[in-house]
């Protein structure tokens, strides 16, 4: 039994990994508080709960299971709360996944996999980005990710510790076979919220600023199917076992869509219109933020063949109206 260890496999990204995980013949682990994530999701292996600042309790589930390699997804990751309250964001993220690479290495568990994001290059306007535009965060939640980042670089030269960073960018879409999708407590997420105000879950979607210097005035962000995205987690995994170098991929499609784009996408696949008012900025959003996925194609053989807006909203819609979790 070849078994990975995935942090925050209650949640949207990881539950996705964790069943592209068992499909490709490992055995997921899952290690999570469930402060956001769903013990309902977790469908794919064993459950450990326990928080990522319990170093006792990850030594029991590393000598317990003794994993071939970690995936790292569990984060707080909400812009907007981390501007207000960014130490949360700096002792969640940051010192438990320091946490958690010590407990890894301690194990011997030499391969890791870690979920990082588009926000810590911040403001980049008219880049296509690529892995090494300069990061420059404009918030707590991208600065806690790129620290990470260099822990796990500090780690690997002291230690040895091998390890993939994705660099994703907006994720969205759901399992096409319905088994799990996304759902978040409050749910923030553009895709789902448009969804819950088209269903008349909610008054309506509020458009965070609509002056921003775009073709439309909102914000342009690349979406990538989050089936395509764990796809690339199972490669890269698959890259540290076959003895490839620590390396830095960036997981998007090259092709950005603004606010407005997304809601006439939306009601196309629903057949319903959209209701949304216009609402202020919010801080620590950048204008456009698109990825230059080139280097994942080369080297990886990463295709993010279901990542048409048409299919990722048709999928988040399926799962809207079929799907939930109950605990």
């Amino acid at each position: 039994m070849t078994t990975v260890l995935v942090t925050g496999g209650a949640g949207y990204i990881g539950s996705h990994a964790c069943k592209a995980l068992k499909a490709a013949g490992f055995t997921p682990v899952v290690f999570d508080n469930l402060s956001t994530g769903w013990k309902d999701a977790v469908k794919f292996g064993p459950f450990e709960q326990g928080d990522l600042t319990d170093r006792a309790r990850l030594d029991a589930v590393f000598q317990r299971w003794q994993p071939v390699a970690v995936l790292h997804f569990a984060a707080l990751s909400q812009v907007g709360e981390a501007m207000a309250k960014p130490g949360l964001y700096w002792r969640n993220n940051v010192c438990g996944s320091l946490t958690l690479i010590e407990a890894a290495v301690a194990a011997g568990c030499m391969d890791f996999v870690f979920s990082s994001t588009c926000a810590t290059y911040g403001e980049h306007d008219n880049v296509v980005l690529d892995e090494g535009t300069p990061q420059e965060p404009l918030n707590a939640y991208g600065a806690s990710k790129r620290a990470v980042e260099d822990i796990l670089r500090d780690f690997e030269a002291a230690f040895g510790l091998r390890h993939v960073i994705f660099r994703y960018f907006n994720v969205a879409g759901a399992d096409p076979e319905g088994e799990i999708g996304e759902h978040h407590r409050p749910e923030t997420h553009l895709i789902p919220v448009m969804l819950e105000a088209v269903d008349g879950l909610r008054p309506g979607l509020t458009i965070h600023g609509t002056d921003y210097d775009t073709p439309d005035g909102t914000c342009i962000r690349d979406y990538v199917h989050v089936c395509d995205l764990v796809d690339a987690h199972v490669l890269g995994l698959k890259w540290l076992q076959g003895g490839k170098g620590s390396r830095v991929f960036n997981l998007g499609t090259g092709k950005g869509f603004s606010v407005r784009e997304v809601i006439e996408a939306a009601g196309h696949v629903t057949n319903a219109p959209v209701p949304w008012t216009e609402g202020p900025r919010r801080a620590g959003d950048a204008t456009k933020l698109v990825s230059g996925s080139v280097r994942a194609g080369d080297e990886l053989g990463w295709r993010p063949d279901r990542s048409t807006m048409q299919q990722m909203i048709a999928d988040a819609w399926r799962w809207h109206k079929n799907g939930h979790y109950d605990g």
